[in-house]
């Protein structure tokens, strides 16, 4: 029988959240009191991984902390979710990167990142990666380290048999070179506009966003539409997957937890359209609960 290869690589940024729930957002220069404050593990790359991790995913997780508490607490939770961390990197002199978030009555976030750690995550870190690289079925990256490294990493990773997974986020103007060959990218809208300058907001301009990014060499396109689910491109079907409609309590890493949930479910061997459904489920699911990681669904819970 032939070995299928179920290997998720997921490269990128490791942060603790520090989450204040408050009725409002305060206006400059407002001090609010009677806020809850929480403190999750986070960071893009993490939540990503510990989503495909909690869907029974097989994942390796490459990212890059300091030497401090929230560093070596970070990479403990990762062990727990059994997630494999060989290859997680230590910067001696900069700090975990951390992220400050506020929550409103309406579940919607403001966060500032300090990225620590994060930003020295080098090219010259990336050249060490090849064997892991080759190893994976999946790459998944997002654009919380340094673009430069992440141009090197799918430079590498195009020389291999790894389907390459960008959630282009937070959103960058990307080149043309990184975006051609990708197997799958998966902007949010405002996230497709910045690539394409096609402000998306509707299906017809997430079509013209997609055809954009098709056009120039991506294999597949999902542009993710919060509550209204996502916009597919791929070659066997074009048009809106809708989201379970759920009442948000707190929206911090929806996309994060849907990314994840996609790969799982590539990894898995499913197909694109069926993989994308069950993504939307997973990441309907995390709005109902508090922080980012701590909110990713296990799999018996969206079936």
């Amino acid at each position: 029988m032939q070995h299928i290869n179920r290997k998720i690589l997921v490269i990128g940024s490791s942060n603790t959240d520090m989450v204040i729930k408050t009725r409002r957002f305060p206006q400059p220069g407002e001090t609010i009191l009677g806020g809850e404050f929480f403190m999750f593990a986070g960071g893009k790359g993490g939540n990503q991984a510990v989503a495909a991790a909690r869907l029974q995913g097989d994942v390796t997780f490459v990212c890059k902390t300091g030497t401090d508490i929230f560093g070596t607490n970070a990479i403990e939770g990762y062990k727990k979710e059994g997630i494999e961390t060989g290859y997680i990197l230590r910067d001696e002199q900069l700090p975990s990167g951390v992220a400050l978030i506020t929550v409103n009555g309406e579940g919607e976030n403001n966060i500032v990142v300090a990225s620590g750690a994060n930003y020295s995550f080098a090219i010259k870190d990336a050249d060490n990666l090849l064997p892991v690289i080759r190893d994976a079925a999946i790459l998944l990256l997002q654009l919380e380290i340094p673009l430069t490294t992440v141009e090197k990493i799918v430079a590498i990773a195009k020389k291999t048999s790894a389907k390459v997974v960008l959630n282009p986020a937070p959103a960058q103007v990307l080149s043309d070179v990184l975006l051609n060959g990708l197997y799958l990218i998966t902007p949010n809208e405002t996230e497709a506009e910045t690539l394409t300058g096609i402000q998306v907001v509707d299906a017809d301009s997430a079509r013209l966003a997609a055809m954009y990014l098709r056009d120039k060499g991506v294999q597949h396109v999902i542009i993710t539409l919060g509550s209204k689910g996502a916009f597919v491109s791929i070659d066997e079907f074009e048009g809106l997957v809708p989201a379970p409609v759920v009442k948000a309590v707190d929206t911090t890493a929806a996309g994060d937890v849907f990314n994840g949930a996609l790969v799982a479910a590539l990894a898995a061997n499913r197909d694109i359209q069926e993989s994308i459904v069950f993504a939307c489920k997973a990441a309907a699911l995390s709005v109902t609960r508090m922080g980012a990681q701590s909110s990713a669904p296990y799999l018996h819970e969206i079936k």
